[in-house]
């Protein structure tokens, strides 16, 4: 069983919204056993729909369709159905009721024009909508069929749960699994990550390696397996996991749904560690990063952010000459070790750009640490990019340099 997904709506196009809801409905079906192939969008132009949906469906044996189910004119997702059907649209007088007495409930009269959501395909059936006045289209044509979702989120995950994932697994007559588990690395380049682990990927069949740029993320290995059962999806999984483990060592710094600070975070608590920040060139990032996190009150004592010289010399004691530089980033994990009263302090100073600072040129980045009663640490880098792209990755690479760190201790 094929099943693609096409999207509708300009603003996806214009980049107004983000199309997350496609990742959902391919995350879902994937679970599911069932094939994806192709992801579109379109915008809200009738001729252009039913020519996708033409398209799709020439080699999909299904095709969900997010979108277009409002009452305003543009919204054409029933047009374009019926016109692909070959049919007229009709007024389902009880679909007319429902909406009717969706507005009574909530003491509003119903506007004209949510009349036009009451109209479906002639042969097609509507799918209930529990918490929205958008009825769901589920419309057969030929052997293949096509569902409509509306885009608005909560509706459209409720309306697929409950409605589209169980009809197309009676229309598979059988069910199958697709799992996936991805690793997270950080410090290579994707071409050195992809050389690490080539013969791998030559040998792939089932389960598939792919490669995934996260930018400011990092770089992510992706394998996928199908099988009759996730059981025996995931026994195809793990050994390949193994593998590449080994092969990428320390690099892979987390897996699926884990985040960098989440494992750093992870790695204090199990320690019993408090950790303090100060930073500079990141201005607050690395805290930000962190405290996004649950539970981080159990770890972070705090965070100093020292931009200024000055500031640093007056509120952080530094006596460096220079501000940016290795005896610099020391001396602030050192005094966000003491003054916050945290267990590990961790440091970052450097020059964002676009003009240098103290004979460095902009991407010039020195990460301090001071974990337990050792003596502080540091060590510099130069990162690439624009002002903002290089504070993302000091911020990045801090909580990278402090995963390692903790890593190596008992």
């Amino acid at each position: 069983m094929r099943c693609d997904v096409l999207a509708v709506g300009t603003e996806l196009l214009l980049g107004q919204i983000v199309d997350t809801n496609s990742a959902w409905i391919g995350e879902q079906l994937a679970g599911a056993g069932i094939d994806t192939f192709e992801h579109r969008k379109v915008g809200d132009n009738l001729g252009r729909m039913v020519k996708a949906l033409n398209e799709l469906l020439e080699e999909a044996d299904a095709v969900v369709v997010c979108g277009g189910l409002g009452p305003t004119p543009d919204d054409v997702t029933r047009e374009a159905i019926a016109e692909v059907m070959g049919v007229e649209l009709e007024r389902r007088e009880d679909l007319v009721e429902w909406v009717s007495t969706l507005f009574t409930s909530r003491g509003r009269d119903m506007p004209a024009n949510n009349l036009r959501q009451c109209d479906i395909p002639v042969g097609a059936e509507p799918i209930s909508n529990s918490i929205g006045t958008a009825p769901g289209i589920r419309a057969p044509i030929g052997d293949e069929v096509v569902y409509a979702v509306p885009g608005v989120p909560y509706e459209m995950q409720l309306m697929m749960r409950e409605h589209v994932l169980p009809d197309l697994l009676r229309r598979a007559g059988q069910q199958a699994a697709i799992v996936s588990r991805t690793l997270k690395t950080w410090g290579t380049s994707e071409s050195g990550l992809a050389e690490m682990i080539a013969d791998r990927v030559d040998a792939q069949t089932n389960p598939t390696i792919a490669f995934l740029a996260r930018g400011i993320e990092g770089l992510s290995v992706r394998l996928t397996a199908k099988a009759a059962t996730p059981e025996e999806a995931w026994a195809l999984i793990e050994p390949e996991e193994r593998i590449l483990r080994e092969r990428l060592g320390d690099l892979v710094f987390g897996v699926d749904d884990e985040t960098m600070e989440s494992v750093v975070l992870d790695l204090l608590r199990k320690r019993g560690m408090t950790l303090g920040v100060a930073e500079s060139i990141t201005g607050g990032l690395v805290a930000a990063r962190l405290v996004n996190t649950p539970g981080t009150s159990e770890v972070l004592r705090g965070g100093i952010v020292a931009y200024m010289t000055d500031v640093k010399r007056s509120v952080l004691g530094i006596e460096a000459e220079l501000v940016v530089s290795e005896e610099c980033a020391r001396e602030m994990a050192s005094a966000g070790r003491r003054l916050l009263e945290a267990d590990v302090g961790i440091a970052v100073t450097g020059v964002a750009g676009p003009e240098e600072q103290d004979g460095q040129p902009p991407g010039t980045v020195f990460f301090g640490m001071a974990v337990g009663d050792e003596p502080a640490e540091a060590v510099g880098t130069h990162l690439p990019g624009q002002r903002e792209m290089v504070r993302q990755f000091a911020t990045i690479s801090l909580l990278n340099l402090l995963r390692l760190k903790l890593s190596s201790l008992e």
